[in-house]
């Protein structure tokens, strides 16, 4: 399969990137590649909500039949296509992300959308429309995951730190939803994430979340 456009988003790497789509409020641009620029590719676009996003994982691990997901603690084993790791036969994410708006700038058609959970520059391989009658089943069972992870850690931020007002807020939310592994809970390890180009070190005491510095 060709790509037909890549993502700019502000997750430099894997540890921190959310782990579901629609998890955040953080603004991304989906910019078409070169072959797939056309206005007219995208006429109507505007008129829905939200889109899917299939897209290829950044991931050169050998696939297994079985997994251990974080929403179990990292201990139990299911199969893997009972799970959505990013570590499957053929490395295909599928996304739903809310779209913001369509614009057209010197490179073409760009969409601007939230809730993204994927790394900065990842390639997609397609752009549909998410359509709630058929996409959305409100009553399905949801096997090990039936609920949200509703848990949000409080951000503490040091004085000293001074981040562009946007920046500061896609970090607290990423931040907020505790991007460590669910098995790991040592309140002296620092722990370092990028962010938007910048290096943020933190550690976590029950449910609070301490900066130490961005860089």
């Amino acid at each position: 399969m060709t790509p037909i456009a890549h993502i700019e988003t502000p997750f430099d790497d894997k540890f921190g990137i959310p782990r579901q789509s629609g998890m955040t409020s953080v603004e991304c641009r989906i910019v078409f590649d070169e072959g797939f620029r056309y206005p007219e590719a995208v006429r109507g676009l505007e008129e829905f909500d939200y889109i899917w996003l299939l897209w290829r994982f950044d991931t050169d691990e050998v696939w297994h039949p079985t997994v251990r997901p974080p929403r179990l603690g990292g201990n139990q084993r299911v199969g893997v296509f009972a799970t959505r790791s990013p570590f499957r036969p053929n490395t295909i994410g599928l996304s739903s992300v809310r779209l913001l708006r369509v614009a057209f700038e010197d490179c073409g058609p760009v969409l601007y959308v939230e809730g993204a959970d994927l790394r900065n520059n990842t390639a997609i391989y397609d752009i549909k429309p998410y359509i709630p009658y058929a996409d959305s089943h409100p009553d399905a069972r949801s096997g090990f995951a039936p609920h949200p992870a509703d848990r949000r850690l409080n951000v503490v931020f040091p004085d000293t730190v001074n981040l562009p007002t946007d920046i500061q807020r896609g970090l607290m939310e990423i931040l907020s939803l505790d991007p460590r592994p669910r098995y790991q809970d040592d309140a002296s390890r620092i722990y370092s994430l990028c962010y938007a180009g910048r290096e943020v070190k933190f550690t976590v005491n029950g449910d609070s979340l301490t900066v130490l510095s961005v860089q």
